[in-house]
């Protein structure tokens, strides 16, 4: 199984709920550079970007949960 690109977080809240949201429907990933941002906070670098990755297979059911995350519109908000 390949594991494929899901989001890229932009701060640390956005990854927190990305990670809580997988963990509660079961969903595997790995955050590709989780770990390295911290070593320079605050000062973004374009090498360092974190990206929430997901098997293939499990493509189609993460991206529907976070679709409103991905609009900007929070739990309730859809319009």
């Amino acid at each position: 199984m390949d594991l494929v690109r899901l989001i890229e977080p932009q701060d640390e809240g956005e990854l927190a709920l990305i990670k809580s949201l997988l963990d509660g429907n079961g969903i595997r990933y790995f955050v590709k550079n989780e770990h390295f941002g911290s070593l320079y906070p605050g000062f973004p670098l374009p090498f360092n970007r974190r990206e929430v990755m997901v098997h293939e297979s499990e493509l189609g059911r993460a991206g529907t949960l976070l679709e409103n995350l991905t609009r900007g519109e929070g739990p309730g908000e859809a319009g």
